[in-house]
């Protein structure tokens, strides 16, 4: 789809991949402006059923393209500054602007994504992987919050996706210096899910799993999930009748159903 991210699709699972490697999948104005036109094409397709959000080359993303912190050294602003402002300019509903949506976006898509981490995720880079539902990390995967080292605070929509992952005093250690953890750190400290040798592999056989599941099951158990973070139970308890109540009867439900009892895989169809 475009120099910075490719899309494929089989079986359910669309494979997402930052096309960069030769620069480590620096962030650049184009990598923002591809990242989220790919988050929306997945999003909007109701073929898919899962994503795996990957980097090409000798890491998942290394953040903010160098060339950016030169210019800052005397005295500019970054390249792309324009993507920082007036998200509602742009025809755009949600109040993020496109650094922001360049992460946040992945939170956004209806059916699960599963970042596969290895090498370095960076900055702006684990922002990325972050806006993901789940983190496949090789054991010597490095990551960090590095945006203190530059003076500068993550801005990448780090302030809603990192407190739902660590503890509050684990998002602030992290913040606050910048420090790089290992792969096998990051899922002890609740950044990662967990260690795997290929984690794209690895991603690629549970997202595929998950795409044998009911499409309308999965979308409105991560619709509640991460609701329920932002509401009280009373809340909660409503929605999670209303998502029941509109899955029970439903054609791919009942092939759910059938396909048990008759012991034969499912046929689902794509949501409407």
């Amino acid at each position: 789809m475009s120099d910075r991210v490719s899309i494929s699709i089989e079986d359910g699972v669309a494979d997402v991949r930052m096309t960069r490697g030769d620069k480590m999948n620096a962030l650049d104005p184009a990598m923002f402006d591809a990242l989220i036109e790919a988050g929306r094409s997945v999003g909007a397709d109701p073929r898919v059923r899962a994503v795996v959000l990957s980097g090409e080359g000798r890491c998942f993303c290394a953040g903010l393209d160098v060339s950016n912190f030169a210019a800052m050294a005397g005295g500019g602003g970054l390249s792309g500054e324009g993507h920082r402002r007036n998200p509602f300019e742009r025809g755009d509903e949600s109040p993020a602007n496109a650094f922001q949506r360049s992460a946040w976006v992945w939170a956004e898509v209806p059916v699960p994504v599963i970042a596969a981490v290895h090498g370095v995720a960076y900055g702006g880079g684990l922002q990325i992987a972050l806006g993901a539902d789940l983190r496949l990390v090789t054991a010597d995967a490095r990551l960090s919050v590095m945006e203190i080292k530059w003076g500068l605070i993550p801005d990448m929509a780090l302030s809603q996706t990192l407190p739902r992952v660590v503890k509050l005093d684990v998002a602030k250690e992290l913040t606050f210096t910048g420090r790089i953890v290992s792969g096998e750190e990051a899922v002890a400290l609740g950044l990662a899910t967990r260690v795997c040798e290929d984690p794209h592999a690895d991603a690629t056989a549970l997202a595929r799993e998950i795409a044998g599941r009911s499409p309308e099951a999965i979308r409105a158990a991560k619709h509640l999930l991460d609701a329920s973070g932002r509401m009280g139970p009373a809340e909660s308890f409503l929605l999670e009748e209303k998502l029941q109540r509109q899955l029970i009867g439903s054609p791919n439900q009942v092939e759910s159903v059938k396909a048990n009892l008759e012991k034969r895989p499912p046929k689902f169809s794509d949501p409407g």
